[in-house]
């Protein structure tokens, strides 16, 4: 028996497709690198942009022709284009293809019909894989075990901001933190099978434990209880909001030593009338002292954010005063987006897409084109500096790896070095990635 997961978007879809993976392993399925060679088939979909949407769609329309001409194989649909909503008569009518349908972060609607069918001859052997099951103990796929240095940890499900542009609190359902104790023993999970580094996720992470019972949990305080895990190296925690994050956070980060320099926090604008259609609560000026903040807080910080570009009715004044931030911010890594509406969104519901699709790319390339030339210079500072790398994969050759600041580094050496940190001497600097030697 044997599987095979296609997974689109962001990390939290990454991270929802690997617990799934297990599952299914547990079950006696093995994977495989093409679906159509597999028993059982999953696409785990997004839908923040049209694009991740359209090739998800595409790729499970392909395999249509797959399912008629092999009925036994399972097909089962995941993800954002799932949503949390009860979807079933609308996709089913769209898909009838397609056999299992899971919410986000759900992989239950698949295990019970996998146990289903396994019931009808059911042996020894599989009653003890559905116990194993059962036991609550984390175990990568086996691809990655042994291989995989660096992990993917949701601690935040779903989101309650409802930002104009965002369909995820519309998919994923309202915001829900996991309890400490569930991802301690998860993470001591992760690190037994060989993990160095876990990147603790959330849609606004630093909302952590709000909605809690005890009311006293914090992200601060998770983030101290992780510290304290033999064999862990290093943590991460994305993504953050302008309006959550805290002086109590950021002390913390700036004191515990295993937890990297990195915080991502997305700006969208750097206009307020744009800021306040968006739904963001807050204005450029205030994102502008946060980071000066965080910079004073956090020694040699590295700093990344999103934007959006063609929000509805952006003038061109309006993209130049987010021209202006970025120029102003240097920051070190930017992810840029061109709008596009959303189904359910607010932007989608009361606003119009009006700028047009050419000058959304126009804009999207001026930013590329200023944020390139500001990540090669401070990228040009490490030259010649030693950095400290956790070396994750051999890649055409070479070892890569990350900084503490999250800096792509590639080096070459002779020796297996997959989950070691590294002092790297910079002898290369681009704008996205940097070259050395081992100190």
């Amino acid at each position: 028996m044997n599987y095979h997961i296609t997974t689109y978007g962001c990390q939290m879809n990454v991270a929802d497709s690997r617990r799934l993976a297990s599952d299914l392993e547990t079950l006696g399925y093995q994977p495989v690198s093409r679906a159509e060679d597999a028993d059982v088939i999953v696409l785990n979909t997004c839908v923040v942009r049209q694009q991740p949407e359209d090739r998800a769609v595409n790729r499970l329309l392909s395999l249509r022709p797959v399912k008629e001409r092999e009925p036994e194989k399972v097909i089962a649909l995941m993800g954002c284009l799932v949503g949390v909503r009860d979807p079933t008569p609308a996709l089913s009518r769209r898909f009838p293809f397609v056999d299992v349908l899971m919410a986000p972060s759900d992989p239950r609607p698949l295990v019970n019909y996998l146990i289903e069918r396994q019931a009808r001859e059911l042996d020894e052997e599989s009653r003890a894989r559905q116990e194993a099951l059962q036991d609550g103990r984390w175990r990568l796929p086996l691809r990655e075990r042994g291989k995989l240095v660096s992990a993917h940890l949701p601690v935040v499900l779903g989101c309650s901001h409802a930002c104009a542009f965002c369909v995820i609190p519309y998919r994923r359902g309202p915001e829900r933190s996991r309890p400490p104790a569930e991802i301690l023993a998860e993470a001591r999970a992760l690190v037994a099978q060989g993990v160095k580094e876990i990147t603790l996720l959330g849609q606004i992470v630093d909302r952590y434990g709000l909605d809690l019972p005890a009311g006293k949990v914090t992200l601060a305080s998770l983030l101290r209880q992780l510290h304290e895990i033999d064999g862990l190296a290093r943590i991460r925690f994305l993504t953050s909001h302008p309006g959550w994050i805290t002086g109590e956070l950021l002390e913390t980060v700036a004191e515990l030593p295993k937890v990297c320099e990195h915080i991502e926090v997305p700006v969208q604008s750097g206009d307020d009338g744009v800021l306040r259609a968006m739904k963001r609560g807050y204005t450029a000026a205030e994102y502008r002292r946060l980071v000066a903040k965080i910079r004073d807080v956090i020694p040699r910080v590295a700093i990344h954010t999103d934007l959006i570009v063609g929000f509805p009715c952006e003038t061109e004044e309006q993209f130049q005063r987010t021209y202006d931030l970025l120029a102003d911010l240097r920051l070190d890594k930017v992810h840029i987006a061109r709008y596009s509406p959303r189904p359910e969104t607010l932007a989608a519901r009361k606003m119009a897409d009006d700028v047009p699709a050419e000058e959304k790319e126009r804009r999207r390339r001026t930013l590329d084109e200023l944020q390139a030339g500001i990540a090669a210079e401070i990228n040009g500072r490490y030259l010649g500096t030693e950095v400290e790398v956790l070396v994750e994969e051999k890649d055409k050759g070479r070892w890569r790896g990350r900084t503490r600041g999250n800096k792509l580094v590639f080096l070459e050496h002779d020796r297996d070095l997959r989950g070691r940190l590294v002092n790297v001497r910079i002898q290369w600097a681009g704008p996205w990635s940097m070259q050395g030697t081992a100190a």
